[in-house]
């Protein structure tokens, strides 16, 4: 008679271990795109996954372990993909309604090639502010702004920059936006605390990024060399194919409204999409099985204008697909590295050698920054290393405030900014950049968003000026002994030796 097995026990990874399947998977993600030039994630990432189960496996855990850890984190972004989905069916639906070209037509007649890319990234801004969600914002107005960029002759490029500049501001400093709540969340701190503490990174940044827009506006944008044959062309086929009336905004007023109201991202967003149905119907003479169609597939015009046509054919569920995919594979993998303590063995490698305040700032946005380049997930990139600095900062005694602004900013606006990270992949596809079809210029997007990247290197700048980086409070403090958070013991004998030490959980 034998006795059963006993399970076998876990090792935590070393520090070569751990960046295996990190290394090796970025080695695989380099040929696809570069060696190949097929910009196509998805098999790099799975073959990342697949030798992090083996890693893992090799530590002790069983498969049921990994997938656990797997669909774990799938779960925990879930509402993500819903909002992929609803925003999919947004942009079929409002094209079809007209709310999409009535943007676009009076973008056109309003608006001047020279204030255009600062005048995007203000209302990108309002809107990603007042819906909570830099996604709907990218895939509705942002859409139809690249529709103006367009007519403008402004490069592709420039104007996705704008967007997204405005979009991911708005998303980092909303109270509706999940992202903005979950940095206070992992941190413990409250998320109004949160937002006035982003302020003295976020207004430089933004003005700066408006500061460059107006200038290339005026100094680059040759408006006197913008085709008025070519928006004459734009705007009347848009007249031609639609009725164009302030009263087809309602769809996207209506969805503000909601968010204002504070009604949750995924009913205020299929709220658009109904609302966007019935004045589909009512206005442009489209049937119910043509908006489900819409809805679903995308929509579908032949206008003779090749502008027009390339932003107009698009929308429904199933475009964004390749996205969903993505973020499914992208979000497994993080999983998994989480689970087999690969991410954490890194962090930790990563606190054992910084040695000052300003050190572990940095460190904690090049942690978010790194997440969201393995993992391709700006979730996992914001509670990860949420939780694993948290303790350092009461250590030192500096309010955790100062981690879950470094984390939002390595975390939410760095997202968009990797073209296989949720995000990023979000915006290539909502956006028509073309990626997968060649048009590899279009990414010179990621630099001129500048919005996105200036915040966090102004918030290191801080750090080693010792500007803005408030120390904990003695409420603060209290309230660390309270709940009995974490403290780490960070003396300076206690980092000789390249170990980072839980000390008892006074204040």
């Amino acid at each position: 008679m034998t006795s059963p097995s006993r399970p076998r026990a876990k090792k935590r990874p070393s520090l070569t271990l751990a960046l295996t399947p990190v290394v090796l998977t970025l080695f695989v993600l380099g040929l696809q795109l570069f060696y190949f030039g097929d910009f196509t994630p998805h098999v790099p990432l799975a073959i990342g996954l697949a030798i992090t189960a083996v890693v893992g496996i090799a530590l002790g855990f069983t498969w049921q372990d990994i997938e656990e850890g797997v669909f774990h984190v799938i779960h925990v972004a879930l509402p993500s993909v819903s909002v992929l989905i609803c925003v999919g069916m947004i942009i079929g639906v409002w094209i079809a309604s007209g709310t999409v070209p009535t943007l676009i037509y009076y973008g056109l007649t309003l608006l001047s090639p020279q204030i255009f890319l600062a005048a995007a990234m203000v209302l990108c801004a309002v809107v990603s502010l007042s819906l909570g969600t830099s996604w709907g914002t990218v895939g509705t107005v942002g859409l139809a702004l690249m529709g103006i960029g367009a007519g403008f002759d402004v490069p592709v490029y420039w104007t996705a920059g704008a967007v997204v500049s405005g979009a991911f501001f708005g998303d980092k400093v909303s109270p509706l936006s999940d992202t903005t709540n979950l940095a206070p969340a992992v941190t413990g701190t409250d998320v109004f605390s949160h937002i006035k503490n982003m302020m003295p990174t976020t207004i430089p940044s933004m003005l700066i990024a408006f500061v460059i827009y107006l200038a290339v506006g005026f100094l680059v944008v040759d408006a006197d060399g913008a085709s008025f044959e070519k928006i004459g062309a734009i705007t009347g086929a848009l007249q031609a194919n639609f009725a164009i009336s302030p009263w087809l905004l309602l769809p996207a007023l209506l969805v503000i409204a909601l968010a204002l109201m504070r009604m949750p991202p995924i009913p205020s967003l299929f709220a658009g999409v109904i609302a966007g149905g019935v004045v589909a119907m009512l206005t442009q003479g489209a049937t119910l099985h043509e908006i489900f169609t819409f809805a679903n597939s995308g929509y579908a015009i032949d206008t003779g204008v090749s502008e027009i046509d390339s932003l107009l054919n698009r929308g429904g569920i199933q475009s964004m697909m390749w996205t969903i995919s993505l973020v499914l594979i992208a979000l497994g993998f993080g999983g998994a590295l989480e689970q087999t303590g690969c991410l954490e063995t890194i962090i930790q490698a990563i606190m054992a050698r910084v040695r000052s305040f300003a050190g572990i700032q940095t460190a904690a946005v090049g942690t978010s920054l790194a997440t969201n380049l393995v993992a391709g997930d700006p979730y996992l990139s914001i509670a990860l290393p949420g939780r694993m600095y948290a303790p350092v900062y009461r250590g030192l005694g500096y309010s955790t405030l100062n981690l879950s602004r470094a984390i939002e900013e390595g975390g939410t606006l760095m997202s968009p900014l990797v073209p296989w990270n949720a995000g990023g992949a979000f915006v290539i596809s909502a956006l028509a950049l073309g990626i997968a079809d060649g048009e590899i210029q279009n990414l010179l997007y990621i630099p001129l968003a500048f919005a996105c990247w200036l915040s966090p290197v102004i918030g290191i700048l801080y750090a080693q000026l010792g500007l803005f980086s408030p120390r904990a409070t003695a409420a603060e403090r209290q309230r660390w002994k309270d709940q009995g958070e974490a403290i780490a013991d960070v003396s300076q004998s206690d980092w000789a030796d390249g170990t980072v030490q839980e000390r008892p959980r006074t204040a």
